[in-house]
């Protein structure tokens, strides 16, 4: 059986490179749409997409995301799955792309150890690796996936939300898994488990039904069989079987909640036999994938980088909704409802940007934003935009807050009178509908991570390194230093005592060059002025041995990466959270609950 696969998806790969189409829909071509921008490495680079099966509506959107930059990139992306999640199809899968002549090779491993020697010759035979959704234990050029640890805790939490809003506070809970070498849904499975760690919940041995519908709903009937109150799914099928086995069980008290979108899913959600699941974003993977495969072909050094995609919370009438094509357009709201959106400063081109995302939103349902927000970053100045907002007589208050305590009174005024509060970047210390930011802590990490690698490629292994931050209190930017001190620990580097320029370039600009005295070998900073100021400071030292990285993406940012004064910056996706956090609010305001879900919005890896 294993022998026919390999050589019909051979036979498949040879048709699909002579004729410009895939023979099935294991192996799918993409040409350059007409009038694509060609990429430098050629028309006739083929790439190579391996997921994990290919009957998955996952791996389905993944491939459209691919296809769509293929046609965009002008290049061949070939997408070759087995039908089933098989170890050894798949390596067979590695074994035909590198014997077809694949550039690179884009994939979704099984498990970190099973296909790692194929893809370590395909490497060692020039092949670029990229990861989309699970990497393997083989070093690549890129890997664009979920945090899957944090979205697993999501998917814990909103279970025990669930289970309190049914007054159960004890009992025993299923997981049903993929298998206990799948990377990420092994993740999943960590994150949802800490959820739970210290209550009376009694979390059951996982139970793996490879990624199956059917397999999993037998396995989710024994679990309702001994009584649980809860099951969760780590990855679509798991979640579908799940869903079939509450629905067929009538157990409208078991709350299940899972993994990815389908339809299957979403009906199940619909028709109250699913809580909620993790919508990944598998398109993006898809389409950053490619995007970095071509880069790598084009021998660019990418460095490994992490690219975190997003999750959301995907719940019966509401819950957050991924912005991206795939789903639903927003119904448009039932009366010109008033919204002030109120952001730390209204300079940054971070908050300029998630504007544009609320406006663009806004016109699209209906309604209308205010842009309210102080010249410069001021606890004061925010408090008094909160008040004149609940005084202007506005519903909701999108808030992007200086700190988590100096404006909670303020919010807390506001809330007891009425109005709606969602959190956009940085939350305060009150309850909100909703919150859409990034996590923070882990893209700080992968900051510092980018950083020790370009000092270890210059041979440096030791010495100090600078961080700018806003201020104590914005807690979007104390977890971005959090990650990346502690992306330096066990190393021989010297974090210096953090200095603050609250966010204004020309003060960390001063900060940067007391640091640059002091001879430091790296600079981080914790927003957009932060690192505009480390930036300018080493453009003005000269020394192009300091390694600058930072946070935001700015005109002024990118022309320092250009430049190579600054290595990277962590790119949040602001207009995202902007236009999220006014449908959160609109639906809050026609009578949704969001149930307070926190929705990590993403963030990238930009570099020269």
């Amino acid at each position: 059986m294993r022998k026919l696969f390999a050589i019909m998806c051979t036979l498949c790969l040879m048709m699909a490179m002579l004729t410009g189409c895939g023979g099935d829909s294991t192996v799918q071509t993409s040409k350059p749409d007409e009038g694509a921008v060609e990429a430098a490495a050629g028309s006739d680079t083929m790439i190579a997409l391996i997921t994990m099966d290919s009957i998955d509506q996952h791996w389905v959107t993944l491939n459209e995301g691919a296809q769509k930059a293929a046609g965009e990139l002008g290049v061949t992306v070939q997408f070759m799955a087995p039908n089933t999640k098989d170890d050894a199809q798949q390596i067979e899968c590695v074994n035909n792309a590198v014997s077809a002549g694949a550039k690179a090779i884009i994939v979704a491993a099984n498990g970190p150890d099973a296909i790692s020697s194929a893809l370590k010759e395909a490497a060692d035979k020039g092949v670029k690796i990229v990861y989309v959704d699970s990497p393997a234990n083989v070093e690549a050029e890129a890997t664009f996936s979920t945090d899957n640890n944090a979205a697993g805790k999501t998917a814990g939490e909103e279970m025990k939300k669930a289970l309190a809003e049914n007054n159960v506070t004890s009992g025993a809970i299923g997981i049903i898994n993929v298998n206990a070498a799948t990377d990420s849904c092994v993740m999943r499975e960590e994150g949802f488990r800490s959820a739970f760690e210290g209550t009376d919940f009694e979390l059951l041995e996982t139970q793996y039904g490879e990624g199956d519908a059917a397999k999993s709903q037998s396995i989710a009937e024994n679990y309702i069989t001994q009584g649980v109150v809860g099951i969760f799914g780590c990855n679509e099928g798991s979640t579908t079987g799940a869903g079939n086995a509450i629905k067929a069980s009538g157990g409208a008290s078991v709350i299940g909640v899972g993994f990815d979108k389908s339809d299957a899913i979403m009906g199940l959600i619909d028709g109250g036999f699913l809580r909620c699941t993790m919508a990944q974003n598998p398109d993006v993977m898809g389409y950053e994938g490619v995007q970095a495969a071509v880069k790598a072909i084009n021998g660019e050094s990418l460095g490994g980088a992490v690219t975190d995609t997003g999750v959301s919370v995907l719940a019966k009438e509401g819950g957050a909704s991924d912005s991206g094509a795939a789903d639903t357009p927003a119904a448009a709201a039932s009366q010109e409802w008033k919204i002030a959106l109120i952001t730390m400063d209204s300079i940054d081109q971070h908050w300029v940007t998630l504007n544009e995302g609320a406006q663009a939103k806004a016109e699209e349902l209906g309604v209308s934003v205010t842009f309210m927000s102080p010249n410069t970053k001021d606890d004061a100045q925010q408090i008094e935009c909160v008040n004149n907002a609940v005084a202007g007589g506005y519903h909701a208050i999108m808030v992007a807050a200086n700190g988590p305590d100096a404006i909670s009174s303020a919010l807390k005024e506001a809330a007891d009178k009425g109005v709606k509060i969602v959190y956009v970047d940085s939350p305060a210390n009150v309850e909100a509908e909703a919150t859409f930011s990034t996590d923070n802590k882990a893209a700080g990490k992968t900051a510092g991570e980018e950083m020790k690698k370009a000092l270890e490629a210059k041979g440096v292994t030791g010495g100090s390194i600078g961080i700018i931050n806003v201020n104590a209190a914005t807690d979007s930017c104390v977890m971005r230093e959090e990650g990346f001190r502690s992306a330096f620990e066990g190393t021989d580097f010297e974090l210096l005592e953090t200095q603050y320029g609250e966010g204004d370039a020309a003060k960390s600009q001063s900060i940067a060059e007391n640091y640059i005295t002091q001879g430091v070998v790296g600079i981080f900073g914790c927003n957009e002025g932060s690192t505009t100021g480390a930036g300018n400071a080493i453009k003005a030292s000269g020394n192009a041995d300091i390694i600058g990285v930072g946070f935001d993406k700015s005109d002024a940012i990118q022309g320092l990466i250009g430049d190579g004064h600054l290595l990277a910056t962590m790119a949040q996706n602001p207009d995202k959270m902007g236009s999220m956090g006014v449908e959160a609010c609109v639906k809050a305001l026609e009578g949704e609950s969001l149930g307070g879900a926190v929705t990590d919005t993403g963030v990238s890896v930009l570099t020269k």
